[in-house]
């Protein structure tokens, strides 16, 4: 719109399967201005546009001894597995604390718009813990009283993770062969989607106006992505 100034945004998580396509989606995006993205190491990111500008966060100080520049927008990708993190303890210190961490931030540096990439079957009341954690997540955020929160649960992500040298996981290497064959099959809301359809629609459903809370499962998020005329 014109005369509307270019949205300050931050990215956590920014380094991961959705959240390198998060920076690639937003910095092509005339509604954006600076991006900050999150890091641990300065040269976690690689080359990037000149709209990106990485920040290098402890997680742990953020909020308190470390503050986040201006923001407008935000969007969380964080997450890990408990495999790699090596504990639920670890794992919850990066789905969960981080996370709210990151959001607590966001929240005192300006941002009015906060879009999370949460899970499946997340509910605080699971017996799950994998699904628990991204459940007593999305309550906090809830409960951080947000003029406008984007909330998306998708299934089984699907995209190149080697070239980003994460692990790659056995479950979406299967769905990524079977996918053209039997995908018509599963239901909209099961099906597997790609990591870069996600940040789309999350993208998407973050830039424009909307109503305090808005759930977006695989299928909502895949046809988003579909609709979005920047895709």
């Amino acid at each position: 719109m014109a005369g509307t100034p270019a949205a300050r945004v931050a990215v956590a998580g920014a380094t991961g399967l959705i959240g390198r396509a998060l920076l690639a989606r937003l910095a092509s995006d005339a509604r954006v201005g600076t991006i900050t993205a999150l890091v641990r190491q300065p040269a976690a990111l690689g080359a990037q546009s000149v709209a990106v500008q990485p920040l290098v966060v402890d997680y742990r100080a953020l909020g308190s001894s470390q503050a986040l520049p201006p923001v407008d927008w935000a969007f969380c990708a964080l997450g890990t597995t408990i495999k790699t993190a090596g504990s639920q303890a670890a794992f919850r210190a990066v789905d969960v604390d981080a996370v709210l961490a990151f959001a607590q931030a966001a929240r005192s540096a300006g941002a009015t718009r906060f879009g999370l990439v949460s899970a499946m079957g997340a509910d605080a009341r699971s017996k799950v813990f994998y699904n628990r954690c991204k459940g007593e997540v999305e309550d906090a955020l809830r409960a951080q009283g947000w003029p406008q929160l984007v909330i998306a649960r998708p299934s089984l992500l699907l995209g190149a993770r080697e070239a980003l040298g994460q692990p790659v996981r056995p479950a979406e290497t299967l769905a990524q062969r079977l996918m053209p064959a039997v995908g018509w099959l599963i239901p909209r809301h099961l099906r597997p989607i790609r990591g870069d359809a996600v940040a789309t629609a999350l993208a998407e459903a973050v830039a424009v106006p909307g109503p305090e809370l808005q759930l977006l499962l695989s299928g909502d998020l895949q046809a988003l992505a579909d609709r979005s005329p920047r895709r």
